[in-house]
């Protein structure tokens, strides 16, 4: 088999569905993420995040708006979830994360979501805020694959995940894209929710590049395999750019793939929470950019 090819073709049906039956357990009483909130969820309890049992899918459909490396010349085959174990003030999705928008799906039509996808010539399937319904994924990932899911599968998420649950995931998915919001935990406490995010975030990127390595594509520049962080820059450098950035070329590797976003805009409920009640500033993300070259990472367009 290719070392191209998705990893999860390299495990067998009888793994997959072993995965899948131990994520159900983790996440009722749930403990899929740092939260811990161990919300019986097949008994009808939500925990922080409010998500249900089965997984909450608000749209589907190519995406032309992520990374060149996702969406290549056909798009990246996105799966928007509803709910997310963040809070954030200024979500720009915030109908999806916070208001709870989509539909109850079970795993067999999550799986066919896949496959529709993937016959829409997408380069992979991009699942966006897994984490909540981690159970449903690997459910509906073994049909997936028995009914011929080629693709990698993308990790799309807040960076606020749990190193043993990611564990979990060994061999399932080939392409880690996390958020790395904050590097202090008060900032994030204040505009997230948890006192602990950079914390779990630091923990969670080490052991996603433990499984993936840097980022990796075919010679047309399409993402196959690695670690891709998003780092989205706020006003007055609340993000704390430059610990970010240390963090990544010290602690994970010097050529990590790194987006330094520039789209920051006050949405949600940001008006009522200066400075994050402007839009970012031209300056604000050329320093941030600046700091992130002369670190030497790979910075994406």
């Amino acid at each position: 088999m290719s070392n191209r090819e998705p990893s999860y073709l390299q495990l067998s049906l009888p793994e997959l569905q072993e995965r899948a039956a131990i994520m159900r357990e983790r996440s009722s009483p749930c403990c899929l993420c740092p939260w811990g909130c161990l919300a019986k969820r097949r008994e009808g309890e939500v925990g922080h995040c409010q998500a249900p049992s089965r997984a909450v899918v608000a749209s589907v459909h190519p995406h032309f708006g992520e990374e060149p490396e996702l969406v290549g010349f056909f798009g990246s085959g996105t799966i928007f979830f509803g709910h997310c174990n963040l809070d954030c003030i200024f979500c720009q999705n915030w109908e999806l994360s916070q208001e709870n928008a989509g539909r109850e799906v079970d795993p067999q039509e999550l799986s066919n979501y896949m496959l529709k996808l993937q016959e829409r010539n997408g380069h992979n399937i991009n699942f966006v805020t897994p984490t909540p319904h981690l159970a449903a994924i690997m459910e509906a990932l073994p049909h997936a694959v028995e009914n011929g899911l080629r693709v990698p599968l993308v990790y799309n998420c807040g960076g606020y995940e749990a190193a043993d649950i990611l564990r979990l995931l060994e061999g399932v998915f080939d392409i880690y894209m996390p958020d790395f919001k904050y590097a202090d935990a008060e900032t994030a406490r204040r505009y997230s929710g948890p006192t602990d995010y950079p914390e779990m975030a630091k923990e969670a990127l080490r052991e996603m590049h433990r499984q993936v390595g840097d980022l990796k594509t075919h010679s047309n520049g399409i993402a196959y395999r690695g670690l891709l962080v998003r780092h989205l820059v706020l006003p007055e450098n609340l993000a704390g750019t430059e610990e970010v950035v240390r963090f990544l070329a010290e602690e994970i590797s010097p050529n990590t793939a790194v987006n330094i976003m520039r789209q920051y805009y006050p949405a949600y409920k940001a008006m009522n929470h200066p400075p994050l009640n402007r839009p970012l500033k031209g300056k604000e993300y050329g320093n941030a950019r600046k700091i992130a070259a002369d670190a030497g990472l790979r910075l994406l367009k």
